[in-house]
């Protein structure tokens, strides 16, 4: 298996995640990893902006909720455009509707080593 810092090198990820502290520490983490961070991005519109605007992502990192607001219609144009997709959340899984079964889905507090991993894999196909 390709390791995650191979896939992701110069890969442009939007970091779509309002909370400043858990955003910080995962631009850093994928920036180690050689990553080119877009974001992070901390509410709906702008997250919807960002994914409108063509060959300018390569997979996206979604927050569920961002200032109580949920992000499914972020995901759905996301899906649409068939970029790669990885919720991080504290939400349990079963909280997310149906027609996002087959999108990864992490925990918050994040494990670095797992995301990048489930990154990568969505990322390479």
């Amino acid at each position: 298996m390709t390791p995650p810092s191979a896939v992701l090198l110069n890969r442009r990820i939007l970091l779509v995640e309002d909370d400043y502290l858990i955003a910080d520490a995962l631009a850093g983490a994928l920036r180690a990893l050689g990553a080119q961070v877009i974001g992070p991005v901390g509410n709906v519109e702008e997250a919807l902006g960002s994914v409108s605007r063509p060959d300018v992502i390569e997979a996206v990192l979604l927050d569920v909720n961002l200032g109580g607001e949920r992000t499914f219609a972020v995901a759905d144009a996301v899906q649409a455009r068939k970029i790669p997709l990885v919720f991080v959340t504290g939400y349990e899984r079963d909280l997310l509707p149906p027609r996002f079964s087959g999108v990864p889905h992490c925990l918050k507090p994040i494990d670095f080593d797992e995301l990048a991993g489930i990154l990568a894999v969505q990322i390479a196909g």
